[in-house]
């Protein structure tokens, strides 16, 4: 213990030295005075850390806090394994280095905590015992949201984080926004189309997509093993591949996970029914996968509804993993609107998907009633797709009893009354800077 107690000494003051962090602001504000244990959920390399750097930095430039009040451990360090028992070490290796900062001064980081298990019992003491600054992101939605709810409830604000959006591209890529300025509405529609096709790992886009799909294998592997296959103890690997291939083969499409066991069944792979089931939810928990439920009146048959869209964290990622998307705009603008629509949506609540006799790709909703109907359409300049299009809005309008209707295209604005329906059709690089 001596050992670990010493290591998390030269971390503790080796991170305090390189404050002021290195980071980019994003669009996201974390509240430092909520009195509040604050988590930060999101894939990994979404930029987790780097919120909690920018948080740092933002209590040092106010003079909040001074570096010696930052107690900053990443649990995802390779050198650290504590167990449940040597939590105290961290508080142990603080005290000792700065006996003098009253505990209630101290602001606490712990990164990657889904890393340790039994840290929500520690988490809370220290809440309700030394102080309320306390700051914490993990890479798993549901282990962090259960251990939050069953633990830590009422203690804490929940906040999730993912890939850049397509204004934060344009501000890492230091693009000027304002698209009414001669010549910046043409780079601005190029940087959509580059970010469409590459995602927004932040990462990436600072270094100019350099061997992009190499690295973003590479996100995929560590997500695959180190979050779901060592953290779930997932022992029929290939099984796992398989349906990971098979979720990004149905990508923006309603998805039977009954079909893909009988698929299997078909191809000689053994497994339970109720294992692709867990695969299904430990997938979304880690952020890998979105599915998007079938919107209904009844909030229970909208719960209880098993063939759900599939999208994926990150439209680079899908390039990557699937050669066979590179030419297939339409699902990758579809997955790309999904990602914006998920942003704005906590904990995926508020946004479904119509099937009727048509269908509309999204439905979103206030207190469960329907305040908006949005159609995904990469070429509008089809007439058969346009009409498509229309049908699914004005079904879902009709059943829905709702009115506000927009058809999102890469570049086209328009407005169409078709008697039933008034349709804004609109520029979704222009809608996604707003």
């Amino acid at each position: 213990m001596k050992r670990k107690k010493e290591l998390l000494k030269t971390l503790i003051l080796g991170f305090q030295q390189r404050i002021p962090l290195a980071s980019i602001s994003r669009d996201m504000v974390i509240p430092v005075d909520s009195g509040k244990i604050i988590s930060v959920c999101g894939v990994r390399r979404c930029g987790k850390t780097f919120m909690l750097y920018d948080t740092i930095n933002q209590l040092i430039k106010k003079k909040v806090a001074k570096p010696e009040n930052i107690l900053f451990v990443n649990f995802d360090d390779e050198r650290l394994h504590l167990s449940s028992d040597e939590f105290d070490l961290i508080l142990q290796a603080y005290r000792e280095l700065f006996p003098g900062i009253l505990p209630e001064y101290t602001y606490i980081f712990l990164d990657e905590i889904q890393v340790a298990d039994g840290w929500e019992q520690f988490v809370r003491r220290v809440y309700d015992n030394v102080t309320r600054n306390i700051f914490i992101s993990g890479s798993n939605s549901r282990l962090l949201a259960t251990e939050i709810a069953t633990s830590l409830r009422g203690r804490t604000i929940q906040f999730e984080v993912f890939p850049l959006g397509f204004k934060e591209y344009c501000e890492f890529k230091k693009l000027e926004t304002n698209y009414y300025i001669s010549g910046n509405k043409a780079k601005l529609i190029n940087g959509f189309y580059q970010f469409m096709g590459k995602g927004g790992f932040p990462e990436l886009v600072l270094n100019d997509y350099n061997y992009y799909e190499n690295i973003l294998q590479e996100y995929y592997h560590v997500m695959l093993f180190k979050d779901v296959v060592e953290r779930y103890n997932v022992r029929n690997l290939p099984v796992l591949n398989y349906f990971v291939k098979r979720m990004l083969s149905n990508l923006s499409k309603p998805t039977s996970i009954n079909k893909i066991y009988n698929e299997m069944k078909s191809a000689g792979l053994k497994t339970d029914k109720n294992i692709l089931y867990e695969f299904a939810g430990q997938l979304e928990a880690v952020y890998f996968t979105q599915r998007l439920a079938k919107y209904a009146h009844s909030v229970l048959k909208t719960e209880l509804a098993t063939d759900r869209k599939i999208y994926f964290i990150d439209n680079g990622m899908v390039n990557a993993l699937n050669f066979s998307y590179h030419d297939d705009h339409g699902k990758m603008f579809e997955n790309l609107i999904f990602l914006w629509l998920r942003r704005q949506m906590p904990f995926q609540r508020g946004l479904y998907f119509f099937k009727g006799k048509k269908e509309c790709d999204f439905v979103l909703t206030d207190r469960d009633k329907p305040v908006k109907l949005i159609q995904a359409c990469w070429n509008i300049n089809d007439a058969d797709t346009l009409k498509r299009e229309i049908a699914g809005l004005t079904e879902a309008s009709e059943v829905l009893n709702c009115f506000d209707a927009t058809i999102l295209t890469p570049e086209h604005e328009e407005e169409i009354n078709t008697g039933k329906l008034k349709i804004k059709i609109e520029a979704a690089w222009k809608k996604m800077l707003t």
